[in-house]
């Protein structure tokens, strides 16, 4: 599957999108089960750094082609973040964060699956400019 320049722009602005979508299941900052179950990662202060990497990824979304090692460095940031997650469902229970909040539970379910698909696609987007 061969992705094109407009495609690839698209892709960029739904990651800056989805990370912007911790906004909505953090309630603005203001739920705290979200940080109680991952205190280390995605805390008020690690939920802000999600959004800021979101703005990141829609900054470069036209521009991708000329920065070529930021969109490696996008791809080893969503890998750190996906085995976080991996790692994280082996110890805990999605069931306990849903009891305490459904949005918490939601946010929980779909991060981990969200940074996989990124990652790879980022991974994607950097072996196509790499070669070019």
């Amino acid at each position: 599957m061969t992705l094109t320049s407009k495609q690839i722009s698209l892709g960029f602005l739904l990651a800056g999108l989805m990370n912007f979508s911790v906004l909505v299941f953090s309630k603005l900052f203001t739920n705290t089960t979200i940080a109680k179950f991952d205190p280390d990662v995605m805390s008020n202060f690690g939920l802000l750094m999600i959004v800021l990497w979101g703005i990141g990824y829609i900054a470069v979304s036209k521009s991708y082609a000329s920065v070529k090692w930021l969109i490696l460095v996008f791809a080893l940031e969503k890998l750190i973040y996906g085995l976080n997650w991996f790692f994280w469902l082996i110890d805990n229970s999605l069931s306990d964060v849903f009891s305490e909040d459904t949005l918490a539970g939601m946010f929980y379910s779909v991060y981990g699956v969200n940074d996989w698909m990124f990652c790879l696609f980022f991974f994607y987007v950097f072996s196509k400019v790499f070669k070019n």
